[in-house]
């Protein structure tokens, strides 16, 4: 059932971005009175589950989902519709539209997926707000896991500043991190500045560990139990607040987590704090190494204190523009981070297995189009890149027209559209190799 949440969220996003993008071609060739023959969600590969033609241009859904497309008459494309370029060229086509009308077009697809992005971000921003941590109020410092560890962190750093760039949001940590050039990190640790460096090697490590780094440190509080266990019985109550483990004073939930294990098969005593009173209670540990207790959410009480954000319309526009150009500048990064060879980076590059993976096994309104919005940016950036059957390949051979006056043979055109759509099949295959592997190895 999970699954198939995640793969209707997933083809309900997919649907969206690729009707609004090549709606983004059709419209303009329309304005500039160019024929369109052919508009398809998803490919049609000797047949479609649906099609009607509606004027001169014959409307469908393919069977095949890894895309779709608008074939304009005329036009160099995947269809390498030879007979019709055999012909004259007739007004109604693309090849006899002037030079800027078809950069119009070309660019209209990737335009439409920017603005999807700013209006969705901005309709988030209006509709639920934002909720951020400033650094300053983590107040116990981070929770670093094993591969935080190794790479420099400890339990109870506060991150100051990542490649002196000054750390504002706990959130911003991570990508900080992964996308840092030069890996220089600056933390207060017991009152001290200690500075360290994260070599790429290191960063490999993170990725291919798929580790979360660094969590919240904060105290425990017993939010509930993980079955009918002896804890309950054994007088722990909902609320309680663990302040010691064994006698030894304690009460961060990293340090209890990591202390309760060593009394494995036997019993511990725990004192919690409890409507003004500590009381001191003995509690059995399976043989696993558990007491059967759930830490109560720290951003359910005041210990961790997130800022609220909330915005009128004419605030959530700029505020939508910032998060669109944000997520981009990001997500360049990290496409960069992939040609680092000794990060290994490459290998986590998934197709659309971890795509939809992405998406919630509930449905979630609120991460569906925060998902959506970075989707949509995503296929904007990689669309305009100059690989020939992209829309930055056309871009870039319309370009060349405007600024040399000389238009590029069709057989060149044609050659191009060959080795750009090679190319797509090879990272194609890659990609969706790479989550083929993953899947059979389990990861």
């Amino acid at each position: 059932m999970d699954i198939l949440i995640q793969a209707s969220q997933f083809l309900l996003s997919l649907s969206i971005l690729i009707i609004l993008h090549e709606l983004g071609h059709f419209i303009p060739a329309k304005l500039f009175k160019t024929k369109v023959e052919k508009f398809y969600l998803f490919f049609d590969p000797y047949f479609s589950l649906f099609k009607k033609k509606i004027g001169e241009t014959e409307y469908g859904i393919g069977w095949l989902p890894l895309g779709g497309y608008v074939k304009i008459a005329g036009m160099i494309d995947e269809s390498m519709d030879k007979e019709q370029m055999a012909q004259a060229p007739q007004p109604w086509e693309f090849r006899s539209k002037p030079a800027w009308q078809r950069l119009i077009i070309m660019i209209g697809g990737v335009t439409v997926n920017v603005l999807l992005a700013i209006i969705i971000y901005a309709g988030m921003m209006m509709y639920y707000g934002e909720e951020v941590l400033p650094i300053e109020n983590v107040t116990y410092g981070i929770d670093a896991d094993s591969t935080a560890e190794a790479v420099g962190f400890r339990d109870g750093d506060r991150v100051l500043s990542i490649d002196g760039k000054e750390i504002r949001y706990f959130s911003e940590i991570p990508l900080e991190l992964l996308l840092g050039k030069e890996g220089k990190v600056r933390v207060l640790r017991a009152g001290e500045e200690v500075a360290f460096t994260i070599s790429s090697e290191q960063k490999g490590e993170i990725i291919a560990n798929r580790s979360n780094l660094i969590g919240l440190r904060f105290p425990y509080v017993i939010g509930g139990f993980a079955d009918t266990t002896a804890a309950e019985r054994a007088g722990l109550r909902i609320g309680d607040s663990i302040v010691s483990v064994a006698g030894k004073p304690m009460f961060l939930a990293d340090e209890i987590h990591d202390e309760i294990p060593k009394y494995a098969g036997d019993a511990v005593g725990l004192g919690v704090y409890r409507d003004g009173n500590q009381v001191q209670l003995t509690v059995p540990v399976s043989d696993a190494g558990k007491v059967g207790i759930l830490a109560r959410n720290p951003l359910d009480f005041n210990y961790i204190k997130t800022e609220a954000k909330t915005y009128g319309f004419f605030e959530a526009i700029p505020a939508g523009l910032r998060q669109s150009k944000k997520v981009l500048t990001d997500y360049i990064r990290q496409f960069r981070l992939i040609f680092t060879p000794e990060t290994g980076a490459y290998k986590e590059v998934g197709g659309f297995m971890m795509i939809a993976k992405q998406f919630d096994t509930r449905w979630n309104w609120q991460k569906f189009w925060g998902f959506t919005a970075f989707l949509s940016i995503m296929l904007a950036f990689l669309n305009i890149l100059p690989i020939p059957a992209l829309d930055g390949g056309h871009v870039v051979f319309v370009l060349w027209e405007m600024i040399t006056g000389r238009k590029p043979s069709e057989k060149v055109l044609e050659r191009a559209q060959i080795v750009g759509f090679i190319i797509l099949l090879a990272l194609l295959l890659f990609a969706n190799g790479n989550d083929i592997l993953k899947w059979i190895s389990g990861k």
